[in-house]
């Protein structure tokens, strides 16, 4: 469905369904997008407010908005269609088709209180419906909606889009049962440092927390600085005992390194460190087949020679490291999958969170 930009009195862009008749569309115009001097503060009442005085005033919606604002709820009642209704959320599907026929049979609606008599609308409902329809969701509200609920899936914690726009370098950390791998990309995924650390062979044999501690701690000494540090989500199920081992290193090692790289979340409150889920990477790299993730190798490889042969790779690394880099990757005696897989989350990072949030 298009929605066409309008440009009110106060000067300011706003978007609103171009399925509303023109009629419809000046009423709530009028109302909606006027200079905010014309209106009090807080004129939209919130849903608290919704439930703790429908206890006080025995349910009355009409009591919680203004004649002016019931006149322009009712006039979107009363007139629109079913399509004109369903431009509005919470009034999709059935309700709209509801509302018509309730119009249709006992007339327009006289009060906003009537509007709890249409089937499947209740008193919750019928007071966030009124809000919708003063205020619609414009184009820019929805995208930053989704945009917020793709981000949540991809990365862990939640952090702000803001700090995501201005990001400057990132280092993207995978572990496995042999070595932790860290790649060091700034914004213009220019590579500033990749390499790995051997710190231990996963056997039976149990390790206590402090040798843990002095892995870690060994590791992170050589990472350098950046803005965020953003860890590997391995997803293992716990449906099968004999991974409980492996299971039991990988989150003892994500929790360390999450303790010992947030160092100021107790004076500023802000994640510094991320979690990427490995399965979400491997879609996005077309690396799955069915649910297992192949190796990431060859993209690995082909990032390496188009940084030498193309004039705008898609990562580049710097002249003097590139046959120091091609020799690391195939020189090592085991497979050097953390080493390939930090790279391709750092790149996934990027082009996922941050330059797709970006206007």
């Amino acid at each position: 469905m298009s929605l066409p930009c309008l440009l009110h009195a106060g000067g300011r862009w706003r978007c609103f369904p171009v399925l509303l008749q023109s009629s419809l569309s000046q009423a709530l115009h009028s109302f909606c997008y006027r200079k905010k001097s014309t209106l009090p503060e807080q004129v939209i009442p919130s849903v608290a407010a919704c439930d703790e005085n429908a206890k006080q005033l025995g349910n009355t919606l009409d009591t919680l908005f203004s004649a002016e604002q019931q006149a322009s709820i009712l006039h979107v009642l009363n007139t629109a269609s079913t399509k004109e209704l369903e431009v509005f959320r919470l009034l999709r599907g059935r309700k709209s088709i509801n509302i018509i026929a309730h119009r249709e049979k006992f007339g327009p609606f006289q009060n906003l209180e009537s509007l709890i008599n249409v089937p499947l609308i209740q008193y919750k409902t019928a007071f966030q419906v009124c809000n919708s329809i003063l205020c619609p969701e414009t184009r820019k509200e929805k995208r930053n909606l989704q945009e917020k609920r793709q981000l949540g899936k991809l990365i862990k914690p939640d952090v702000e889009t803001e700090r995501l726009k201005a990001v400057n370098s990132i280092v993207s950390i995978v572990f496995g049962t042999r070595r932790i791998a860290w790649a060091h990309l700034d914004r213009k995924l220019a590579v500033l440092d990749w390499q790995q650390s051997d710190c231990w062979k996963l056997t039976n044999k149990t390790y206590p927390s402090s040798f843990y501690l002095e892995q870690i701690s060994s590791v992170i000494s050589k990472m350098p600085k950046a803005d965020f540090y953003v860890l590997e989500k391995i997803g293992l199920s716990m449906q099968n005992s004999s991974l409980f081992p492996a299971l039991l290193h990988f989150h003892i090692t994500e929790a360390m390194l999450y303790a010992l790289l947030n160092r100021t979340f107790a004076q500023d409150g802000q994640h510094c460190v991320l979690s990427m889920h490995r399965i979400e990477v491997g879609k996005y790299f077309q690396l799955m087949i069915g649910s297992t993730r192949t190796s990431g190798k060859e993209l690995v490889k082909q990032f390496l020679s188009n940084s030498v042969l193309s004039e705008a790779p898609r990562v580049f690394f710097p002249p003097d490291k590139i046959v120091g880099y091609r020799y690391m990757l195939s020189s090592g005696t085991h497979r050097q999958e953390e080493l390939y897989d930090s790279l391709l989350q750092a790149v996934a990072f990027f082009e996922l969170a941050v330059f797709d949030t970006e206007p």
